[in-house]
């Protein structure tokens, strides 16, 4: 059995590297201070860098998402000031085709060009179709200001305040833009 003066004595961590340091060099203990703080220093620069780097890939997918969003709007709307143009062609054609009265349409020598007008509209309609464009519902429906632009109000009493009675020129979408708003006639309350 051991007594209390021979045994041996336990060391505490500090006084066991205190001891692993007795007999070493001031100069080289300062460096390895130094060294350490550089070490600290780097693996704060490294976790920054990572960050950076992390920022940087979701910042160029964000880029890259908004030129895809940005390349498909272009497809899709590309001939946006071409429909425009376009529409008062087609407005002039159905003026034609409405000022031409109902019993020269069966003239003989009119139902040609009425025929070759009527071609005309359809083929156009077809066109329109063909790249998104498409003719705004107006007459009976209740007035949409993202649609319909209100030109006058007639007063009536047999639909509700608000409702589209008169077409006065026809509005477009392209996809699910505005082209053009049509012009419509609306109903008040009568005086």
């Amino acid at each position: 059995m051991m007594d209390n003066d021979t045994r041996p004595t336990e060391q505490t961590a500090d006084e066991a590297a205190a001891a692993e340091l007795e007999g070493v060099p001031e100069e080289l203990l300062e460096k390895g201070d130094a060294q350490a703080e550089l070490v600290e220093a780097l693996k704060a620069d490294l976790e920054a860098a990572k960050q950076d780097v992390l920022y940087a890939k979701a910042e160029t997918q964000n880029v890259r998402r908004r030129m895809e969003k940005d390349i498909a709007d272009a497809r899709a709307y590309s001939a946006t000031a071409f429909a425009r143009d376009i529409l008062s062609v087609a407005d002039n054609l159905s003026r034609a085709l409405e000022s031409i009265p109902a019993e020269l349409r069966e003239d003989d020598k009119m139902k040609n060009l009425v025929a070759g007008l009527e071609a005309t509209g359809r083929e156009i309609d077809k066109v329109f179709a063909s790249h998104g464009i498409s003719r705004i519902a107006a007459k009976g429906l209740p007035l949409d200001p993202h649609q319909h632009q209100a030109m006058l109000e007639i007063p009536s009493a047999d639909v509700e305040p608000g409702t589209v009675l008169q077409e006065l020129q026809a509005g477009y979408m392209i996809k699910d833009r505005l082209l053009r708003a049509a012009m419509v006639a609306v109903a008040k309350k009568p005086d």
